[in-house]
């Protein structure tokens, strides 16, 4: 069910909305307290209830109070074709933005940090990563964004890219390792990899790269990335909430890849951001991962901007 086309009368009584049981936690951590809840709903009550659930949104945090408040309201905030999963995602998780230098300048939702109009503001740069997992046989792992992604949907790109989140353990700067915690925590989310599979201490960080690109006319990104690399062996079970297929390459695949992309094949089309880092370091990344000297080609100092 559209958490969007929810009415407000009854959001006030939750034992009549037939929901699964993380759309009535959701609808409950919403809801006003249940002694504020219990007059028959008359007109006056009616507004009463209104005027208490302003009360009530104004007291919880800023990202809960807009999903509560485009919920409960249908103020047009929540796009009418996000699904729920990528709608809570959006409002939830807060990402953390920085300047060109990558100093923390605040935060603010993944809905905000993702319109156009407001990237193109120059206030929404926020802090990425682009993770590129090898096997032992040093191949890449690809990932086809699912159909629901609000951004580059069905485009193929690196292993996993998401956003380290405004929390204490993804804030911790000393050797990019908050990124390195949220890049183990979404390869979970998106890949279902096993934390134990994917060690923090084995991302070797090799560099950052600033680009800005539209998806859309609505959504796009505006991102300082974080590129890890690895090399594990690992169990891959994907979210078909995120991901809409995976697939290994060697290096001569993925130039066949990139062929069939340049020459309009099939309608495949890759993640700005991973084009932008196969024409610019992939290649002689890679070598160093078959030599086992990565280390030799990380540069963490250097802000490098793409367009």
């Amino acid at each position: 069910m559209s958490l969007a086309r929810i009415s407000i009368p009854r959001l006030f009584f939750l034992k009549s909305v037939p929901t699964s049981s993380s759309t009535t936690r959701l609808y409950s951590s919403c809801t006003p307290p249940r002694s504020q809840l219990l007059s028959p709903p008359t007109t006056t009550t009616t507004a009463r209830s209104l005027a208490l659930r302003t009360a009530f949104l104004s007291s919880l945090s800023s990202p809960r109070r807009r999903l509560c408040a485009s919920t409960a309201m249908g103020d047009g905030a929540v796009d009418a074709g996000m699904d729920e999963v990528q709608r809570r995602l959006m409002f939830e998780d807060e990402c953390i933005l920085v300047d060109e230098n990558d100093r923390v300048v605040g935060h603010d939702t993944k809905y905000n940090c993702h319109l156009m109009e407001k990237i193109e503001s120059g206030k929404m740069l926020h802090r990425a990563f682009s993770v590129f997992l090898f096997n032992s046989k040093y191949e890449l792992l690809l990932q086809q964004r699912s159909a629901t992604k609000v951004t580059f949907p069905l485009v193929w790109t690196n292993t996993c890219c998401s956003h380290p989140l405004y929390r204490e353990s993804e804030l911790i700067d000393q050797n990019a390792l908050g990124v390195r915690n949220a890049a183990q925590r979404k390869l979970l989310d998106e890949l279902g990899i096993p934390a134990e599979d994917v060690p923090v201490d084995q991302f070797t960080p090799l560099g950052r790269i600033l680009y800005k690109a539209p998806s859309d006319g609505k959504w796009g990104e505006h991102e300082l990335d974080y590129l890890l690399f690895i090399v594990r062996d690992v169990n891959v079970h994907p979210n078909p909430d995120e991901v809409a297929d995976i697939k290994y390459v060697n290096r001569e695949e993925l130039k066949e890849l990139l062929r069939k992309v340049d020459a309009g094949e099939g309608g495949l089309k890759l993640s700005p951001w991973f084009r932008l880092i196969v024409d610019n370091f992939l290649f002689k990344w890679w070598e160093h991962v078959e030599k086992g000297t990565i280390q030799e080609a990380a540069d963490m100092k250097t802000i490098h901007k793409l367009t």
